[in-house]
C-alpha cells in the first residue's frame, strides 16, 4: 500500500462531476455524500475541499495516483492494495466527496464514495506487509499491520503503516468502512498515529454513514 497524502496547495473547493447521462442524479448523490464527511476535528483546519464529483476526476484522487506511479515499488502489486481502485471505470465514475484536515501534528484525508454495487477492497496481501520503494530518490520502507478495530458498518478494516526513510519516520492509519454501496476511506498521517484515536474517527465516520443510508 503506497500511501500518498493529497496536497492542499491551490486545491479547488469543488470539482465538476464527469459529464454523464445521469449528471443530475450524480450531483444529488454527491451532495448527500458531502453530509457524510467529518466535521473539522478539534485543533485542525480544513486543508482541502470538500471536493465533490466523480471519484476518478477528483484532484485528490489524481494526485494520489500520480504519487503512486512516480514511486518505484519493490512490489508494484502493493501500490493500491486494500484501497479503492480508481483505475476501474465503475469506481472512477462513482459519485464521491473528499475532504482533508491538517495540523502541525499531521493530517486526515477522508473520502466517501457511492459505488454502483456492493464492493469492498480485498485485505492487504501478506507480501505487502513489508516492502521498499524509491520515492523521489529516497529509499522508504513500508511496514503494515492490520488493526483489531471494532467492527463498523457492514464491513470494515483498519491498518497501521510505518514509513521509514532518510532519517524520517511517519505513520499512516487507514480505515475502510462499507455500508450498503457506500464506501468510506480515511487516511490519518502523522509522526505517531494512535490506534484508539483512529478508532474514534472511524466511529464518528460510521455514524455519519449510518445517517445518510437510512
Amino acid at each position: 500500500m503506497a500511501i500518498s497524502g493529497c496536497s492542499a496547495d491551490n486545491a479547488p473547493s469543488a470539482a465538476p462531476a464527469a459529464a454523464a447521462p445521469s449528471a443530475a442524479q450524480a450531483s444529488a448523490e454527491t451532495a448527500r455524500l458531502r453530509a457524510a464527511l467529518l466535521p473539522v476535528p478539534k485543533g485542525m483546519h480544513v486543508a482541502y475541499g470538500p471536493e465533490l464529483g466523480a471519484f476518478g476526476s477528483l484532484k485528490s484522487t489524481q494526485q494520489g495516483l500520480a504519487a503512486v506511479r512516480a514511486a518505484k515499488l519493490q512490489r508494484p502489486e502493493c501500490a493500491g492494495a486494500a484501497q479503492l481502485d480508481a483505475d476501474q471505470p465503475d469506481v472512477a465514475q462513482a459519485p464521491a466527496a473528499v475532504i482533508a484536515f491538517a495540523a502541525d501534528r499531521g493530517s486526515i484525508t477522508q473520502a466517501v464514495v457511492s459505488l454502483p454495487k456492493k464492493a469492498f477492497p480485498a485485505p492487504l496481501p501478506k507480501e505487502c506487509n513489508s516492502y521498499t520503494a524509491d520515492v523521489s530518490g529516497t529509499q522508504v520502507t513500508y511496514k503494515t499491520r492490520m488493526l483489531a478495530m471494532p467492527a463498523k458498518g457492514d464491513e470494515s478494516r483498519a491498518y497501521l503503516t510505518t514509513a521509514a526513510g532518510d532519517q524520517k519516520n511517519a505513520q499512516i492509519g487507514s480505515v475502510m468502512i462499507r455500508r450498503g454501496t457506500l464506501i468510506m476511506s480515511m487516511l490519518v498521517v502523522g509522526q505517531r498515529v494512535k490506534p484508539q484515536g483512529l478508532y474514534e474517527l472511524a466511529r464518528l465516520a460510521d455514524q455519519n454513514l449510518a445517517q445518510i443510508t437510512h
